[in-house]
């Protein structure tokens, strides 16, 4: 399944009238975790190789999809839509299995997960702040800062070695299509990273004069073809990011920051300095992102044109807040069905032709 701008509106009343609101049930008052309803079991297809129950399933199952995310709280309503939306369109949903990096208390977000996704196989990991937290350089916004933005850099040391790729996903997504098709890309020769790129984008803008001027750093990108690429939707191969000991290579690029100001963009620069050129191209569909407006200013942007697999509120717009604030705009109506949040107000509100 995917989207288009042409049945933008028919798909956004057909997934309203799909969601299964009857099979879900309110939790308990007064739970601590009673901010969301719990989602429907999502079963696997014939075509799947059944792993064992979910409580059983061991990480290192080669049958699995390894999907990581990140956790907080100021994003743990996006990151709960996100998850529906993966199991939802997969064909073979009991087969993923999630990695969760968390800021704060751990047993809080497994409880949260659990109750949302009592079936759902997965792990949450404390990410340890101060690997990066002497390594931050101030952005263009203040929420670029967060350290947890930078746990995607050391993925590949968290995470068990049996697990040598992974999916990387922004909490402000949600998938519209089978996440099996996004893990199944060849990922050829040295190329640790899979994501689309836009090579109409000019890179030059994402570094300062200080780093054009440098010709030590300049060079870094000489005879390669290098494109932007938006690291929240990402394919990684972690046993070559590993034997590439990459982290470190993105580590030393954030302390040249530190020292020369040579960006200003949080943590996608060094992705790029490190991996731009050498990234294997995936399908645009897989990341219609910026429908959060552009990192300063929160305003409404329809869809690119083309078919669409996952849409991206990446900007500084985000779905829910804007739900909540009775200012959606019309792409966020196409978040709204994924959202479990027990408090979110109801659709109709919105008139579907004033958009």
């Amino acid at each position: 399944m995917f989207l288009s701008r042409s049945v933008f509106l028919s798909t956004l009343l057909l997934l309203l009238l799909l969601l299964p609101v009857n099979s879900s049930r309110l939790l308990k008052a007064g739970a601590e975790s009673d901010l969301f309803i719990e989602a429907p079991v999502y079963q696997n297809g014939p075509e799947c190789c059944v792993p064992g129950p979910a409580k059983q399933t061991s990480m290192c199952d080669p049958s699995l999809v390894h999907i990581a995310m990140t956790i907080d709280p100021q994003y743990l309503r996006g990151t709960i839509a996100a998850i529906h939306s993966v199991l939802k369109h997969g064909s073979c949903p009991q087969n993923v299995f999630f990695h969760f990096i968390a800021s704060g208390d751990v047993n809080h977000y497994t409880r949260t997960l659990k109750s949302a996704f009592p079936w759902l196989s997965f792990k949450v990991y404390v990410f340890q702040e101060k690997l990066v937290k002497n390594l931050i350089s101030s952005s263009i916004r203040q929420a670029l800062d967060n350290p947890l933005n930078y746990a995607r850099s050391y993925l590949a040391d968290m995470l068990e070695t049996c697990v040598e790729r992974v999916i990387y996903l922004d909490s402000d997504t949600v998938v519209v299509d089978d996440i099996q098709k996004l893990w199944n890309i060849n990922l050829r020769g040295s190329r640790v990273i899979g994501a689309p790129e836009y090579c109409d984008a000019d890179l030059a803008k994402y570094f300062t004069s200080d780093f054009w001027s440098n010709p030590e750093f300049a060079k870094v990108f000489q005879g390669k073809k290098a494109c932007y690429f938006n690291t929240g939707v990402m394919v990684m191969d972690l046993g070559k990011w590993r034997q590439g000991d990459y982290t470190r290579e993105i580590e030393k690029w954030m302390r040249i920051q530190k020292d020369q100001r040579i960006y200003d963009l949080g943590s996608l620069p060094p992705f790029l300095l490190v991996f731009g050129g050498d990234v294997e191209a995936v399908d645009h569909r897989w990341n219609q992102h910026g429908l959060g407006g552009d990192n300063l200013v929160n305003s409404c942007r329809p869809l690119h044109p083309g078919p669409v697999s996952l849409l991206h509120w990446s900007g500084k717009g985000k779905p829910w807040v804007r739900l909540d604030a009775n200012r959606p705009c019309p792409v966020d109506l196409l978040w709204a069905p994924y959202d479990l949040y027990k408090f979110q107000q109801p659709l109709d509100r919105f008139r579907f032709d004033s958009f």
